[in-house]
C-alpha cells in the first residue's frame, strides 16, 4: 500500500507486460488449483530461498501435473513475520522472490501453458513496517494516521490494562502497548495475530478503497483471481466490547463474521466482474455455522470458499461422510461449487496426519513427538487424494502433496513460525509442511536450488520428482492421472452425485450415470460392488478392495446400486 498520491501514479502507468486470462465462463467450478508456497517451492538463484526464477522454471512441471491454476501464498514485500502475511507493499515483489516485472512475466508464461495465477490478499492486517503504520506511530493519540488502525487507551487509572479481552488466532495477546520516543507507554493497537501485523480498520474509507485499488493492480495484471485471507475477520465492532460469553444467544461476535462484510465483499466483486475472463474471488472463511458460511458465496460476493470442514475430519467412513454432505448442502442453495483439500501451507501434511491414531487435524492439540505410521499414512493419503478428486466441485493441491510428502519434525533452532513461540515452545509450529520440495539427486538440496532455508530429511531422495516420474506406481503418477481423469470423464466433469451403501466403513457415490468411487476406511478388504471396468485405483485391487484404498469404476447406465440417503 501507498500514500493516495503514489497510488494514483500507479493506477496510470500500465504494466510492463498485459495479459489476460482466457474467456472461459465458470472455469473455477471444476478447477485443479496448485498452491505454491514460493519460499520453498524451487530455488532459481542458489540463495537457498524459493523465488520466482524457480516457479518460472518448473511452470512444465505443472502443466504435466495437468492444474488450471496456481495460487500464490503472498509474493510481496514483507519482513515476513509470518510467511508473507504480514504485507509491506502489495505493489511490490518481495526481493527476496524477484520483481514486479518477473512477477509479470511468470503471469504470462504460465497462461502459455494453459495455467491461470491466483494471488493472495490479506485485508485484516499490514506488516508493522507498511508506511502507514509508521506514519501511525510517528504522528501519535487523535491522528488522523491512526484511524486507520485500532488504537485505544489501555483500561484502568493507568491505562495498563488491554482494552478488550479478544483471543489471538495465534495464541498469546491481542494488544501491544506503544511507547512514545521517550520511553513513556502510550495507546494500545490491536492485532488478531501477532504484534508485527497490526488491524486495519474497515470502517476507515482509506482503507476500503485502498484494497479496491490493489484489486485492480493485480488484475491489470492478468491475474484470474484472489484468494482472501482470514476472510471472516477484517471488520469489528468499533465500540470493543468484550466476547460474548459461551451462553450468549446471540451471534453476533465483536470480530468474526460481521454483517458488515459483506458489503466489502460486494465492492470487490464489482471490481472483478469489471474484467474479462471471469476474475474470481476465493474466500478463507472457517465457520461453523452453515447458513452464515453460505451468505459468502451468494450471487454477487464471492465465487468460492475453501473447505475447512474436510480437511480436519479423521480417516472415519462416517466423519468424512457427514462432512461432504453437510458441504454439498450448504452450497446448494447459492449454486456455489464445493472446494475440496487435504493440506495446505498451515496444517500438517496428509502422509502424517492419517498416520496418526488421532486423524484429525486442529491447531491447538499439534504437539512434539506425536507418533505416527508413515507407510499406512501414504495410502490414506493416495486413497484420499483419489476420493476427492472424485467429488463435485474444484480441487485444491497443496505443494509436495503429490509426492507424498510427510510432515517434517524440525529441530528448535531452525524453526520460524510464530505459532511455535507464542505457544512457549509447546507448538511446534506450520514450517514441518514449508520444507522445500525435493526434485532430483540423492542428497539435499534435492534439486531445489542453495542450501534450503528449512532442511530437507536425509531419506527424501526417493521422494524426489525425478524418482518419481520414473515410477508408474508412485504419487505424482496418481496425481496426474487422476486430474487428467477427472477433466476427460464426462461423469467428473459435471455429472450428478448419489450416496450408496456398500458398508459402515465404505465411502461409495456414483458420478452421472457409468462412474462409481469406492474408498475403504476400515481394517479388513471389502468386495467391490458390480462394475464394468477399473479406471484408477489407489493400490492394487482385484476383486476386494484393499483397506486404505480407493477405486474408481465404472459401470454401465442404468445398473442398479444400493443407493444410500
Amino acid at each position: 500500500m501507498r500514500s493516495s498520491v503514489d497510488t494514483e501514479v500507479l493506477r496510470q502507468s500500465a504494466p510492463a507486460h498485459t495479459v489476460h486470462p482466457p474467456v472461459d465462463e465458470g472455469w473455477w467450478r471444476t478447477a485443479v488449483i496448485y498452491q505454491v508456497y514460493v519460499r520453498s517451492f524451487a530455488d532459481g538463484n542458489g540463495d537457498g530461498i524459493g523465488d520466482l526464477a524457480g516457479v518460472r522454471a518448473r511452470l512444465p512441471y505443472l502443466r504435466d501435473l495437468g492444474v488450471d491454476a496456481i495460487w500464490f501464498t503472498p509474493w510481496y514485500r514483507s519482513p515476513l513475520a509470518d510467511g508473507g502475511y504480514d504485507v509491506e507493499d502489495y505493489r511490490e515483489i518481495d526481493p527476496r522472490f524477484g520483481t514486479l516485472a518477473e512477477a509479470e512475466r511468470l503471469i504470462a508464461e504460465a497462461l502459455e501453458h494453459g495455467i491461470r495465477t491466483i494471488v493472495d490478499i490479506v485485508p485484516n492486517h499490514v506488516s508493522d513496517r507498511h508506511p502507514w503504520f509508521r506514519e501511525a506511530l510517528a504522528a501519535g493519540p487523535g491522528s488522523a494516521a491512526r484511524e486507520r488502525f485500532w488504537f485505544h487507551p489501555g483500561r484502568g487509572p493507568q491505562g495498563d490494562a488491554m482494552p478488550t479481552d479478544w483471543v489471538s488466532s495465534f495464541q498469546g495477546e491481542t494488544w501491544t502497548r506503544t511507547r512514545g520516543d521517550d520511553g513513556a507507554p502510550g495507546e494500545w493497537y490491536l492485532h488478531l495475530f501477532t504484534p508485527e501485523q497490526p488491524d486495519l480498520n474497515w470502517n476507515h474509507p482509506d482503507v476500503r478503497r485502498e484494497h479496491e485499488e490493489i484489486l485492480r493492480f493485480w488484475f491489470d495484471r492478468g491475474v484470474a483471481g484472489v484468494r482472501i485471507d482470514s476472510a471472516a475477520l477484517p471488520v469489528k465492532d468499533p465500540t470493543l466490547p468484550d466476547l460474548p460469553p459461551a451462553s450468549a444467544t446471540t451471534r453476533e461476535h465483536p470480530h468474526i463474521d460481521r454483517d458488515e462484510l459483506h458489503e466489502i465483499y460486494r465492492e470487490w466483486r464489482a471490481v472483478a466482474d469489471e474484467y474479462e475472463g471471469e476474475r474470481v474471488l476465493v474466500g478463507e472463511v472457517w465457520l461453523d455455522d452453515a447458513e452464515r458460511f453460505a451468505r459468502y458465496l451468494r450471487p454477487g460476493e464471492m465465487h468460492t470458499a475453501f473447505n475447512f470442514g474436510f480437511m480436519t475430519q479423521p480417516w472415519s467412513a462416517a466423519a468424512m461422510r457427514s462432512s461432504i454432505t453437510r458441504t454439498l448442502a450448504e452450497h446448494a442453495p447459492v449454486g456455489a461449487p464445493a472446494t475440496w483439500v487435504l493440506s495446505n501451507h498451515d496444517v500438517t501434511r496428509p502422509v502424517t496426519r492419517y498416520g496418526r491414531a488421532d486423524s484429525s487435524f486442529a491447531f491447538d492439540r499439534k504437539r512434539f513427538g506425536t507418533p505416527t505410521d508413515v507407510e499406512r499414512g501414504l495410502r490414506r493419503a493416495r486413497a484420499a487424494a483419489l476420493l476427492i478428486a472424485a467429488l463435485p466441485g474444484s480441487l485444491y493441491i497443496y505443494q509436495g502433496d503429490e509426492l507424498g510428502l510427510p510432515e517434517v519434525e524440525l529441530p528448535r533452532e531452525v524453526i520460524d513460525d510464530p505459532m511455535h513461540f507464542r505457544s512457549g515452545g509447546v507448538d511446534p509450529g506450520r514450517d514441518g509442511c514449508r520444507v522445500p520440495l525435493p526434485w532430483s539427486g540423492d542428497a539435499t538440496p534435492y534439486g531445489f536450488g542453495g542450501a534450503p532455508w528449512l532442511p530437507q530429511p536425509a531419506d527424501w531422495a526417493s521422494l524426489s520428482v525425478e524418482v518419481q516420474e520414473h515410477d508408474p506406481a508412485s504419487t505424482l503418477h496418481l496425481y496426474r492421472e487422476s486430474i487428467a481423469l477427472r477433466r476427460d470423464t464426462p461423469d467428473l466433469v459435471d455429472g450428478g452425485f448419489e450416496w450408496l451403501e456398500l458398508g459402515a466403513d465404505v465411502l461409495a457415490f456414483r458420478r452421472g450415470d457409468g462412474t462409481l468411487s469406492v474408498t475403504n476406511l476400515g481394517s479388513t478388504a471389502v468386495p467391490l460392488p458390480a462394475h464394468h471396468g477399473v479406471i484408477l485405483a489407489s493400490a492394487p485391487i482385484d476383486a476386494l478392495l484393499p483397506p486404505d484404498t480407493t477405486a474408481w469404476l465404472t459401470v454401465r447406465p442404468g445398473s442398479e446400486l444400493r443407493r444410500g440417503a
